[in-house]
């Protein structure tokens, strides 16, 4: 039986996109085959009937949705319990304090490390520091330096777009180290067979075209592009229904700046599902993503996207020919791209047959089994060291 210490800030199922990946996998964990430790910061007191460990925290003042995992004010019972644990591999959801944590324990041991890329970090400072501009170059050249401590220390990296690895490796992250992990899609959640009128009538109140948006409601979304999308459609004088889930730290500032939007909040999987495959187009502004789950999802729902060019999402979407893509801050070109597929059904038709057929291919078991044989792989790393230090 392999051992694997998971470490991660949350551990919370459909806390965000990332906490949805970690969570496909932790739900095809083999018991017969692997035992894991997860230390975390935010989540249960216990977690399932797994092992486990909670880490101190705090709340992080520029988001609030967040905390951050303190483990040096536990340092040596936590390293007491890694110990006797024994892990044969070390899987590492941040580059935080925590990952660091795990990362220098790692190396400590000769414990083999994996990690998955889930948050485009050098992406956020332009909106995290958007008030305090000549700060930008100097964080972004840390958060540089940080990530290359970090991911050229890790064993396998997990990308999940060809555009992200090029990314990374430009900046000086062994390529070696960074292997294409794409994320899966249900498709027996997401599907077309759900689209039903009445229920996005009964939402809206009335039977005009509908535009959905489904993320976070955070600035590093690039909500002010969505905001000026709002507008345009008003001054385009096109009387189209703004759906938009999600919670965060910008929603309040969005309601008052969208006043005709419908906020319908958080939803879960399979009120989102329906949401998705009853709605006209599906818009999304965001440059800040690793993958974009929510894109992929309106993909396997049959519905239209036009996306912000930038980030992970970018390489999910053909322009022109599964979806659009447009300048991230041209408010006037997502409109005119929203209009083009609310108003042509062949091309609307055209994008939804794409985007089944390239979803299709993305099946969570098949992504599980590469994680598991992986994991499997570096744990005879360990133990192929071990015996060569012991001789």
């Amino acid at each position: 039986m392999r051992r694997v210490a998971f470490f991660t800030e949350i551990l919370i199922a459909d806390f965000d996109g990332a906490s949805r990946t970690m969570f496909q996998l932790i739900e095809r964990i083999d018991s017969t085959l692997f035992d894991y430790l997860f230390i975390y910061g935010n989540g249960p007191e216990q977690f399932r009937n797994f092992k486990s460990y909670k880490v101190p925290t705090f709340r992080i003042p520029v988001n609030e949705d967040y905390s951050l995992a303190i483990p040096h004010l536990i340092k040596a019972k936590l390293e007491t319990a890694l110990d006797n644990f024994g892990p044969e591999v070390i899987h590492i959801a941040t580059p935080s304090l925590l990952g660091f944590f795990a990362l220098n324990y790692a190396q400590k041991r000769g414990i083999p490390v994996l990690t998955i890329y889930h948050t485009h970090f050098i992406s956020y400072i332009d909106y995290y520091f958007r008030n305090l501009t000549s700060l930008v170059k100097p964080t972004q050249h840390w958060i540089k330096k940080v990530m290359l401590n970090f991911y050229n220390r890790c064993g396998v990296t997990y990308v999940p777009t060809q555009s992200i690895a090029d990314e990374l490796s430009t900046i000086g992250i062994d390529s070696e180290r960074i292997q294409i992990w794409p994320r899966g899609i249900d498709c027996q959640l997401f599907t077309p067979v759900k689209r039903d009128n009445d229920y996005i009538q009964q939402i809206t109140g009335n039977s005009k075209p509908n535009i959905l948006f489904a993320s976070r409601l955070v600035w590093e979304k690039n909500i002010k592009t969505l905001i000026a999308i709002y507008h345009t459609l008003a001054q385009e004088s096109l009387d189209y229904n703004l759906i938009i889930v999600g919670e965060g730290t910008a929603k309040a500032v969005a309601m008052q700046e969208m006043p005709k939007a419908f906020f319908l909040g958080k939803k879960n999987h399979e009120q989102l599902s329906r949401l998705y495959a009853s709605a006209d187009a599906f818009v999304f502004t965001s440059t800040s993503e690793t993958y974009g789950n929510v894109v992929i999802e309106a993909m396997a729902s049959g519905l239209p996207c036009v996306i912000a060019n930038g980030g992970g999402s970018a390489s999910l979407v053909n322009h022109g020919v599964s979806g659009f893509r447009c300048n991230p801050q041209n408010a006037l070109e997502y409109v005119s791209f929203l209009k083009n597929i609310i108003e042509d059904n062949i091309l609307s038709l055209k994008f939804k047959k794409e985007g089944l057929r390239f979803v299709s291919q993305l099946d969570w078991n098949k992504l599980a089994n590469q994680y598991f044989l992986d994991i499997q792989q570096l744990a005879l790393q360990k133990n192929r060291t071990g015996l060569a230090w012991a001789n």
